[in-house]
């Protein structure tokens, strides 16, 4: 957390920028990959990186907002999709252990860590696990507004996923989302 009083973008990788579960019927010619001119580190490791659509970094950095990480790679996202994207360094959550998670059952366990890390600022969140117990919980229990926003994990972001975001925060995070 940075003192800053623009909104946060939370942002998962798996599924949001990088597809997966589509089914062959689905995608017959399988995912698109991406070449980029950057060399990430840990590329090897992570073979569906090539799934990362380069184009994303620039439209994620446009967005009137401070990025943060929201994924189980942590740190790692920083070695190796910041460099795919041509993003900075971001900070990044840190999760909370299974035996310190609290909430109602059903409630994704990224929620109240997010809500707690987010201290009153308005907040997106890009996930695809997002549900109508997270939204509701955020709203009683967040004091900022709030855009949870879900992505379809066979398909990751689209333009009108960024419309979505940009429109959101341009309004000064008006309102509470419900997409």
């Amino acid at each position: 957390m940075n003192g800053s009083t623009r909104p946060l973008l939370f942002l998962d990788v798996d599924g949001p920028l990088i597809p997966f579960g589509a089914t062959r019927a689905q995608l017959p010619n399988g995912y698109p990959t991406y070449d980029t001119a950057h060399e990430p580190r840990g590329a090897t490791e992570n073979p569906l990186i090539t799934r990362i659509d380069p184009a994303h970094g620039p439209r994620l950095l446009a967005l009137p907002c401070d990025l943060v990480w929201a994924t189980t790679w942590r740190a790692d996202a920083n070695d190796c999709v910041a460099p795919w994207l041509g993003l900075p360094e971001l900070p990044w959550v840190e999760w909370p252990k299974a035996s310190e998670r609290d909430g109602p059952r059903g409630l994704h366990w990224k929620t109240p860590a997010l809500v707690e890390w987010a201290d009153g600022r308005p907040f997106a969140w890009v996930d695809d696990e997002i549900s109508g117990l997270d939204r509701s919980w955020v709203a009683g229990c967040h004091p900022g507004r709030a855009l949870l926003h879900r992505v379809d994990p066979r398909i990751g972001l689209l333009d009108e996923d960024f419309v979505t975001l940009d429109e959101w925060l341009r309004s000064g995070g008006g309102g509470s989302g419900r997409t």
